[in-house]
């Protein structure tokens, strides 16, 4: 294990608070770093910065080697496949040296029979993000549609990194900005009459989408219609149009529950209409074709059937089934369009793509027709699919090992073309690398899914470093992508792993029940067994085993560094949620009341209990623990940058070890850390050399 007694590291200063709940005596020596405008704060954090990069000054040559390796693997200069949207087909496109896309368009073909963007027509460039970038030290865009008739773009964007937009108005005509302008916006839909546009704007405190208007081009900001306000704080709204443009639809959804209006979208003063009132526990999605809504729904089981529902009498009493919910197929999401759907499934932890073509114009279908994939582990999923009327479906695909493709599905023929794979340069060769697919043993018999990648030469059992991430939360899949970064790891002699634990939602919505709540548990449980069974089978050696996670999945690296610190060498946190319990009683912080589907309500003394049993900051003792590298983000508005700043302030009085303990604040950004490529970049570098380093590599 590596020392640094050369080195003083900061030590925060101990300012006791007391909150006394359910007869317990809560103590927080660290409260006090919750307050960010104040200079002792930003001191603090500086000082462990300063702290960081001297511990990792003697990795300043490997993190430039790391960053060359990784940038090597990139195509700098590159353009996306283009996608057709009404008159115009669209596509984004990097430049050599520039941290951002830049998204552009072009006319169709004047042939009508040729689906292909018009190639003699310049180039037309909608939005240049590196533009919107320059004397920023972050930039984001979040939504952005194109109206109807192709005139106007609505975009959103976000400076600081806390995921709060603005929004703007560009005329494609002209190139100019409109005076349009609004705070704190989420969705963005513009209405059938391209001067309209509905949009959500989020409460100040809370950071909750609660409240949908409309507005009219060429009007104030002040005239704008209040539609809807959501009053429930576990639920926000969004807000979208349906495939064939004929509706808007506004959702309001919670963790487990949703509801449904619709607008016909050439109404847009018109009555909002609901589908379905809402009930607790059942969640519903609406598209609509040929005057029926197709409802993708787990009203009688939790891993979702297929019905439909007349536009003019949607109830649930009028509800036609048209795919079964099954016990062992989760119907993650169905793609709807005039002469075809996709159900988009997932079974035993892989998803599988299903296509249906319509007999006519009713809903009755003919057999459905599976898309085949060659590899045990991987990730497809719908593309960007904007046409309703087509007979052509996009997908992508990618692995642990093929890097990411688009491809296009002939439904009359059955066939898929490749349209785009990913360029890997710098010498990447497919052929070096393996994948697997295993499962592991939890305590109570349950099979845990693990994807592992490696390279075949550098295989040597028992004796390689062992990597494993984790997250495990909000039913959220695990995806299994393929990343060029990856390559300075596996090259290096890393067997990677990933585990598909309890909590997400890998095997549909009873693996999310399964940990979550009074069942979180589970998830640490899960990825200490997945740890555990690669030791056993040779996949690793157990004195070099790294460990990584982040936000929730963060929360996963605190419990098991608790449970079992010896089993690991190295931990990468980022912006980890190990401040259980003071964040979930503090309902005045964004996310909080939301997340009480997700992780239990500690005003409550059962949750609190089972909360308290497992949040890291509380259960933090006095031995030895892994060497750990934190990160966060001081503009972080998913898990504030005090949680990560008061775990690591308080495990420096308890730990017993001379292991490594660092805390990085990123100063400019925000939940997901740099907003440009080569910043991204430079941050993976760090990480890469923090593990080589601990693991003596």
């Amino acid at each position: 294990m590596s020392t640094r007694t050369e080195i003083a590291p900061p030590i925060a200063a101990r300012r006791p608070t007391e909150t006394l709940i359910h007869g317990r005596t809560l103590v927080d020596d660290y409260a006090w770093l919750r307050e960010r405008d104040n200079p002792e704060v930003t001191a603090y954090l500086e000082a462990e910065n300063a702290y960081t990069a001297a511990v990792l000054k003697p990795t300043a040559d490997l993190q430039k080697e790391l960053y060359a390796e990784m940038l090597s693997h990139i195509k700098e200069t590159d353009v996306s496949v283009p996608f057709r949207d009404g008159q115009f087909w669209y596509y984004s496109r990097t430049e050599e040296g520039l941290q951002y896309p830049i998204f552009c368009r072009k006319p169709g073909s004047p042939d009508p029979s040729a689906e292909v963007p018009d190639p003699n027509a310049a180039e037309q460039v909608i939005l240049d993000v590196n533009e919107l970038a320059k004397g920023e030290s972050f930039m984001a865009v979040g939504a952005s549609t194109v109206s109807d008739d192709g005139n106007l773009l609505a975009y959103s964007t976000d400076n600081t990194g806390f995921r709060q937009y603005t929004l703007h108005v560009k005329d494609l005509r002209t190139g100019e900005l409109l005076p349009e302008r609004v705070e704190r916006v989420g969705s963005i839909v513009w209405a059938a009459d391209n001067r309209t546009l509905f949009y959500t704007v989020e409460d100040e405190e809370q950071k909750r989408q609660y409240q949908l208007y409309r507005h009219t081009l060429g009007t104030p900001h002040s005239d704008d219609a209040l539609i809807y306000e959501e009053a429930d704080e576990r639920f926000n709204i969004g807000a979208g149009r349906t495939r064939d443009h004929q509706y808007i639809i506004l959702e309001s959804a919670s963790h487990t529950t949703s509801e449904e209006q619709f607008l016909p979208s050439d109404d847009p003063t018109g009555p909002w209409r609901l589908l379905q009132p809402r009930q607790d526990n059942i969640e519903y999605y609406a598209d609509h074709r040929g005057g029926l809504f197709w409802i993708r729904t787990n009203d009688t089981g939790r891993n979702f059937r297929l019905v439909t529902a007349p536009v003019e009498a949607p109830e649930r009493n009028n509800w036609t089934e048209i795919l079964p919910q099954r016990p062992d197929v989760m119907l993650e999401e169905v793609d709807l369009f005039a002469s075809f759907f996709v159900a988009c499934e997932r079974r035993i932890g892989l998803q599988h793509l299903r296509v249906f073509s319509f007999a006519g114009s009713g809903p009755e279908t003919t057999a459905s027709r599976e898309i085949s994939f060659p590899e045990p582990v991987y990730t497809a999923h719908p593309h960007i699919n904007r046409t309703f009327d087509t007979r052509q479906f996009r997908y992508s695909y990618q692995s642990l090992v093929t890097p990411s493709s688009v491809y296009e599905y002939d439904v009359p023929i059955g066939e898929s073309a490749l349209l785009k794979q990913l360029e890997i340069p710098g010498g990447f060769d497919r052929n070096l690398y393996a994948s697997e697919r295993l499962f592991a043993n939890a305590p109570e018999g349950v099979e845990i899914p693990v994807s592992i990648v490696y390279r075949k030469d550098r295989r040597r059992p028992g004796k390689n470093s062992l990597y494993i991430y984790g997250y495990g939360a909000y039913g959220y899949p695990l995806p299994v992508s393929f990343s060029s970064s990856r390559l300075s790891l596996l090259d290096r002699g890393f067997v990677m792993a990933y585990a598909h634990i309890r909590g997400g939602g890998d095997l549909g919505k009873p693996w999310h029940d399964a940990g979550r709540l009074l069942h979180k548990r589970n998830t640490f449980t899960d990825f200490i067994a997945v740890t555990e069974h690669l030791l056993a089978h040779g996949y690793g050696d157990p004195d070099r085993v790294a460990i990584e996670g982040g936000s929730a999945g963060g929360l996963l690296m605190g419990a098991v560094a608790n449970m079992r610190p010896g089993l690991f060498r190295a931990i990468v946190s980022h912006v980890p949620f190990v401040d259980v319990m003071s964040t979930m009683l503090d309902s005045s912080l964004p996310l909080t009341v939301p997340e009480y589907e997700e992780w239990g309500d500690p005003n409550q003394p059962e949750f609190f209990n089972y909360m308290f049993s497992y949040s890291p900051y509380e259960n933090l003792e006095a031995k030895g623990y892994p060497a750990m590298l934190v990160k966060t983000s001081l503009f972080d508005s998913q898990v504030m940058y005090w949680e990560p700043a008061k775990y690591v302030a308080k495990l420096r009085t308890l730990k017993t070890d001379s292991n490594s303990l660092l805390l990085h604040t990123n100063m400019t950004a925000g939940h997901g850390g740099a907003s440009g490529r080569y910043d991204y970049l430079k941050e993976v570098a760090m990480d890469y050399a923090f593990l080589l380093r601990e693991l003596e590599i």
